[in-house]
């Protein structure tokens, strides 16, 4: 259905730039053509209906080319965020065994070995010479048929990949569009900044959208606050899809004191939760519009919204209903299954549409955990429901918390910590950040004599996690504080941790 897209706008919005990098810009009609040559060579290297392709590439046009070529052979695209260590797209790469790995030439480390990889050339568009003649024909998907794998950390830190069907990414497609028609063939598009890698379940889903609807994709090549402001105001973007910490990075910039951001109706704001401190400050010096909402890798990227304006402030603090066609409730386990419960009760936040994940690759047992007997996605939410009819979370069934729109998985990081020679025991919780949402503190527990340093560990951990699951701030300790049962007792660290967050450390 993505090939499909690129050619319709190929056809009738060819002319809109649909990637624009800098002084760099692609239009749809270009992205056809290039991925159609692509196709052809993918096709020689034996890339079928039912096969994987995995990219390992920064989020530029390229990887649009070729998730584009690789639609059109019927082959199911698996994006592997750039950002991720080598370990970890190791672990991706080997999770879903590709038929063949597109690789920017930076990011081949990790890669298995004997793994069928082409790197992508620097060209731009292109890869290999030598293309066979004659395009090969668009494969006509079934709606059964997997369309996308996107990788999410689940619960555990371990990476799972969440496998997508046609007919999922075409309800996220209907979701977007809201029953509104389509610009007029030549109009321009929508202008929007890419606030997310383009592995990412919010894009891959999305992507059919934007090449339908002939939208500009502009791309940073770092996100950053002042870069965003300037492309609103150059390109008058009126929709603003965002991760809350990026919205407040922008209210803080400096530039937003000068640039004319008039053009801006609406603020959309997920991957994270969104303070209410933050949504009245975007209102008064915005002037939008906001748009709070809650989703999960495994939901497809659609779930609850909650539309803060002029007529419902009360929205704020929630995160509001379920979006059309998306249904949500608040439901506790029994023996006899999972059952709703009643308005004011607390209980997991569960949800089921059409664009919910088909399972995870390789992974039945993960993949019944994760649905109810009755069909319901299990999001891990503890959520309660208004009087209002309007859903509010409640916390985590886990103890994951999410820095920056990313997940953070502590026994992960603790785990990578325990390897340094002058830690003898650890602790990562979270604390709540203004910008962030919440940042990872590691309470350490040095070994006799010894005393490290927040950098220092940080270096350690460096090569296998994560930017975003590195702790941002140190607290040494002698003890780790226990329950009845001698395990560490996270939620009195946490609550420690938040009680003296008023005066905390100054970190480099």
């Amino acid at each position: 259905m993505l090939a499909e897209a690129v050619r319709r706008a190929a056809d009738t919005r060819g002319g809109n730039t649909a990637i624009s990098r800098g002084d760099s810009a692609v239009t749809w009609a270009e992205v056809h053509q290039a991925s159609v040559q692509l196709a052809s060579r993918l096709a020689a290297r034996g890339v079928a209906p039912g096969d994987t392709v995995a990219l390992c590439m920064h989020s530029t046009e390229r990887w649009i080319v070729a998730a584009t070529a690789a639609n059109r052979l019927g082959a199911t695209i698996a994006g592997v965020s750039p950002v991720v260590t080598a370990t970890e797209r190791e672990a991706m790469v080997s999770l879903v065994d590709p038929a063949l790995v597109l690789a920017d030439r930076d990011l081949l480390d990790g890669i298995p070995l004997r793994t069928n990889v082409v790197e992508f050339s620097e060209d731009g568009l292109q890869t290999e010479p030598g293309a066979p003649s004659g395009p090969p024909p668009e494969h006509r998907a079934d709606p059964r048929e997997d369309f996308a794998i996107c990788f999410t950390s689940g619960t555990t830190g371990a990476p799972k990949a969440a496998r997508f069907t046609v007919g999922a990414a075409r309800a996220v497609q209907q979701m977007d569009a809201g029953g509104r028609a389509l610009p007029p063939p030549g109009s321009p598009g929508p202008q929007i900044i890419s606030s997310t890698q383009f592995a990412h379940v919010g894009f891959v889903l999305k992507l059919p959208g934007h090449a339908l609807s002939g939208s500009t994709i502009h791309v940073m090549q770092r996100w950053n606050a002042a870069e965003a402001i300037e492309l609103i105001e150059k390109h008058r973007v009126t929709t603003l899809g965002v991760v809350a910490p990026q919205l407040a990075l922008i209210l803080r910039a400096p530039a937003l004191d000068t640039a004319d951001v008039s053009c801006l109706r609406l603020v959309i704001a997920g991957g994270a939760p969104s303070p209410g401190g933050l949504i009245t400050a975007a209102r008064e010096r915005l002037g939008v519009d906001y748009s709070i909402r809650w989703s999960s890798t495994e939901s497809g990227g659609v779930g609850l919204a909650a539309m803060v304006d002029d007529e419902t402030p009360e929205a704020i603090g929630t995160i509001g209903h379920p979006r059309p066609a998306v249904e949500a409730r608040v439901a506790a386990e029994g023996p006899s299954g999972a059952s709703e419960l009643p308005p004011g009760e607390i209980g997991e936040l569960q949800i089921r549409s059409a664009a919910m994940m088909a399972g995870y690759v390789g992974d039945p047992a993960a993949t019944r955990d994760a649905f109810t007997d009755d069909g319901w996605l299990r999001t891990g939410d503890l959520a309660q429901v208004r009087s209002d009819g309007r859903f509010v979370l409640a916390g985590r069934r886990t103890d994951m918390f999410i820095r920056g729109g990313y997940n953070v998985h502590p026994a992960e990081v603790e785990e990578v910590l325990m390897t340094h020679p002058e830690v003898a025991e650890v602790a990562v919780v979270p604390r709540p950040d203004d910008v962030m949402g919440h940042i990872g503190v590691a309470v350490v527990v040095p070994r006799e004599g010894a005393e490290p340093g927040l950098e220092e560990l940080r270096a350690h951990a460096a090569d296998r996690l994560s930017k975003h699951k590195l702790p941002e701030e140190l607290e040494l300790r002698g003890s780790l504080p226990a329950t009845r049962a001698g395990k560490l007792d996270r939620a009195a660290l946490a609550r420690e941790l938040v009680a003296g967050s008023e005066h905390p450390p100054e970190v480099s």
